[in-house]
């Protein structure tokens, strides 16, 4: 018998290499999320057909104190109002009040406030949100402010040239006024996120929130400061008077300058 021919030596098999596991993705943070919501909403509230409107708003203090110093300085260098010399700091009160507080703020924060989720609902686009990996806080907190860094920094320019208008002229310094104006801007900062805050929660909740800030803008806080008792601590309006030294003769002030002329 032949001998049976001998066996190939055996070709080692390398072993299989297993593809490493990839780190499970992990949704961003609730700030992260908020600053990247923030970032997207403040670029279109600023490139929006809604910045002119408010361009447009915040201008009418502008104009006003432009057309009172006119007057003062073509017609009547010394106004009065009820035997009372009407000075610059006393009008940019007036104006702070009667302008700014009761009328601006409520007004930037109904139109943007509701909107925030409001616009997304009705565009069919908060879905798009939603589906993405954050909490859904952060698409509140993002837009809520991406709408308080949009209305401060539209207001406050508006409020400075009032101010240098107004506030300097007629004796005013500024070591004197100055303290006066920041304590105003403060006042305007709270206004903004109270007023933005409500309104927010509103555009979430109801459906036509633009009507429904309205009508508590210019219906309900008009009514509840005229009725006796403890109905005007339903108001945002109330609380803002009492921290602004010229809130309770802001508005009757501000027509009797006007009517002076």
């Amino acid at each position: 018998m032949t001998s049976a021919a001998p066996l190939p030596p055996e070709i080692p098999v390398a072993a299989p290499v297993l593809a490493a596991p990839r780190p499970a993705r992990r949704a961003p943070s609730l700030m992260t999320a908020a600053a990247r919501i923030f970032d997207l909403s403040l670029a279109r509230m600023l490139w929006s057909r809604g910045t002119v409107f408010m361009g447009l708003l915040v201008g009418l203090p502008v104009i006003l104190s432009v057309l009172i110093r006119v007057v003062q300085a073509v017609f009547t260098p010394s106004m009065r109002v009820d035997g009372q010399l009407v000075t610059g700091p006393f009008v940019f009160n007036l104006m702070v009040w009667g302008m700014y507080l009761r009328f601006i703020v409520p007004v930037l924060a109904v139109y943007y406030g509701t909107a925030l989720v409001a616009d997304e609902v009705e565009d069919k686009t908060i879905t798009y949100l939603f589906t993405r990996p954050i909490p859904r806080g952060a698409v509140m907190l993002g837009k809520f402010l991406a709408y308080f860094v949009c209305t401060v920094f539209v207001v406050l320019p508006s409020l400075m040239i009032v101010y240098f208008l107004m506030g300097l002229s007629g004796g005013g310094s500024l070591a004197a006024t100055f303290p006066t104006l920041l304590k105003d801007f403060g006042i305007i900062i709270l206004g903004l996120l109270a007023y933005g805050g409500l309104f927010a929660w509103v555009g979430a909740r109801f459906k036509r929130p633009l009507v429904i800030g309205l009508i508590f803008v210019f219906g309900w806080e008009q009514v509840a400061l005229l009725i006796p008792g403890y109905v005007h601590n339903l108001t945002i309006i109330y609380f803002l008077q009492s921290l602004a030294p010229q809130g309770d003769t802001g508005a009757d002030g501000l027509m009797a300058v006007l009517r002076s002329w």
